[in-house]
């Protein structure tokens, strides 16, 4: 629930961190995709090229995610006089699945037979957690340490990614399967229902650099044998499965092949500010307020509560699962013209490059560091993320 914000000043010390950029995989590509041989030759594809520099920096942002080898937890029990139900440690998945997690809170929420919830945390899962439950009836309060902007929700790159680091194949259950399952398909739904009426949800062509277009990884999954969009995904749900091949002449990208999808994205800031203002237009109360220890949830007036504290369920609850998953953003002003994602590494950089535009910035690069519970910007992994990106894309053919 924690996030922070560095100025453009202290990025100029030298060093190295590999990081990945937002779902590119460096030079792969995820799902099917026909072979390269078989795409038409078409009339080259022409984009703006980004003006990337360092001293065009203007933030840099970091937010811990909650993650839990073992996923989310989406559970109702008893802690004293009050029913808590659970919907946390969700990881980079929060703003993907948090509206099907919020039908599943108030289905839980009626077994318990009240009609006032309190709900703790403002980020994605609490809101719309909020939301879902008053659109059942329920009255809402939200209790929260920080809001709307200063939640780590406002902090990540935002958009339908409902399987980003999510769980270990080998701690997934049937039962797990089935809540996520659900859960997606919902949240699917609902953010495509939000495009164009001001939430800051939008489609986005999205490009890929490649030298192998029919190289194929799973989307979401790594090393650490998380599971992808192949293992926990049907293909109607699966992101950037539509997929357009170009070659060698038909695009601008300083790689042999492009290949485009379009993707749902999420500009956090706007999106979290109008699920708030819906919140409130809707009846619901927000209350700043910390709590220490599980006993201080007796002086809630409300006997249901839904626990969407994050990282902070490790001591409110004693989840000692739940470790923290460092993100790290820097952006530049927005620049027109620059309304596509893209993403690609040439041969012998290290650093994967990636530009995502938004309303407050073009955001380059990305960071996922398990473990590091540290709230300050790292300066290399900066300069590695915005050299990435100026060697990479000052190569596009204007």
């Amino acid at each position: 629930m924690r996030a922070i914000i560095m100025n453009r000043r202290a990025l100029l010390k030298a060093g190295g961190l590999a990081v990945a950029g937002f779902g590119f995989g460096g030079c792969r590509t995820t799902g099917a995709v026909a072979p390269a041989s078989t795409a038409p030759r078409r009339p080259p594809l022409r984009l703006a090229t980004p003006q990337i520099s360092f001293d065009r920096i203007i933030r840099t942002t970091v937010g811990l995610r909650p993650h839990r080898d073992s996923g989310f937890v989406l559970k109702a029990e008893k802690v004293g006089a009050k029913t808590v139900i659970h919907n946390y440690g969700h990881g980079g998945t929060g703003m993907s699945l948090s509206w099907g997690l919020g039908v599943a809170v108030a289905d839980l929420a009626r077994e318990a037979g009240e009609r006032r919830v309190a709900v703790l945390g403002c980020g994605a899962p609490g809101v719309c957690s909020a939301r879902q439950l008053q659109r059942r009836g329920y009255d809402v309060t939200i209790y929260a340490a920080t809001v709307p902007p200063d939640t780590t929700s406002n902090m990540s790159l935002a958009g339908f990614t409902p399987t980003t680091a999510l769980v270990m194949n080998e701690r997934r259950t049937p039962a797990w399967d089935a809540q996520f399952l659900r859960a997606a398909e919902i949240s699917y739904r609902e953010l495509q229902l939000l495009v164009g009426r001001d939430y800051g949800v939008y489609w986005i062509d999205t490009y890929n650099g490649t030298d192998d277009p029919n190289r194929r990884v799973g989307g979401g999954g790594n090393e650490n044998n998380y599971a992808t969009d192949a293992d926990l995904l049907p293909d109607y749900l699966r992101p950037n499965r539509l997929r357009d091949i170009y070659g060698p002449g038909e695009h601008p990208f300083p790689t042999p092949y492009a290949v485009r999808s379009i993707a749902l994205a999420i500009d956090p800031n706007k999106y979290m500010d109008a699920i708030v203002k819906d919140v409130l237009v809707f009846g619901g109360k927000i209350v700043i307020r910390t709590f220490a220890t599980i006993a201080d949830l007796a002086s809630v007036p409300e006997s249901v509560i839904v626990n969407c504290t994050g990282l902070g369920s490790a001591t409110l609850f004693g989840d000692t699962e739940l470790v923290p998953i460092k993100g790290q953003l820097t952006l530049i002003p927005p620049e027109a013209g620059v309304n596509y994602r893209a993403g690609g590494r040439l041969p012998g950089m290290e650093t994967g490059a990636s530009i995502n535009p938004r309303s407050d910035g073009l955001v380059i690069g990305n960071l996922q560091v398990r473990g590091d519970a540290s709230l300050t910007p790292d300066p290399e992994v900066i300069k590695r993320n915005v050299q990435a990106a100026i060697d990479y894309f000052s190569k596009m053919k204007g």
